[in-house]
């Protein structure tokens, strides 16, 4: 039995240097609010602004996370609930995979800033050191199911759970507010990888 633990993600945006720049300010310096499992990564005090233009009308999300190290691409992470609420219907991808992608606007404390692309909904994924998924018999890419919330009045069966290898990364398997919700899990909490 593969025990392992489940972080629910909240909506939020990566910004890369440039964006950050132009949003923030030259040489802002990001305040950490809360260290996240993979190694260092945080998320900041500072939020922002995000504007969807679609076919309801100008739709919004305020006070949007951010996270940190700063990307080469900027991209927003919502759930479907929140797409809903924008009125925007992006895809389910992995975090990078932005190309044909709706647009936003970000609005900060400087600047504002219209992208292209870049608004995701993320697949769920399980985050594993070289090591571990070696000793679980996992490769990169591999797509698993997980058991989750064992025991409570919504455990459920995850399909298709991404594996995600690198040397530096600490076992967890992000999900998205929707996802944990319909497991009973709110922050935190464990899963039982299924081998067929």
């Amino acid at each position: 039995m593969k025990k392992i633990p489940i972080e629910v993600s909240a909506r939020h945006l990566h910004l890369s240097e440039t964006d950050a720049a132009f949003i923030f300010g030259e040489g802002y310096r990001f305040n950490p609010l809360k260290k996240l499992s993979q190694p260092g990564y945080f998320s900041t005090r500072e939020t922002v602004k995000i504007v969807y233009q679609g076919e309801k009308g100008e739709k919004s999300l305020d006070n949007v996370r951010l996270i940190v190290p700063l990307r080469e691409n900027s991209q927003l992470e919502i759930s479907k609930t929140d797409a809903r609420k924008l009125g925007a219907n992006p895809p389910v991808r992995l975090s990078g995979n932005i190309e044909g992608t709706p647009g936003f606007k970000i609005v900060g404390p400087v600047g504002e800033l219209s992208k292209e692309k870049g608004m995701i909904i993320a697949k769920r994924h399980l985050h594993i050191s070289s090591v571990k998924a070696k000793e679980f018999g996992l490769e990169n890419g591999d797509e698993i199911k997980v058991r989750a919330g064992a025991g409570g009045e919504r455990e459920l069966i995850f399909y298709k759970v991404v594996v995600r290898v690198a040397d530096n990364f600490e076992l967890a398997m992000h999900i998205d507010t929707d996802e944990g919700n319909a497991a009973g899990i709110s922050d935190y909490g464990l899963g039982e990888i299924i081998l067929d």
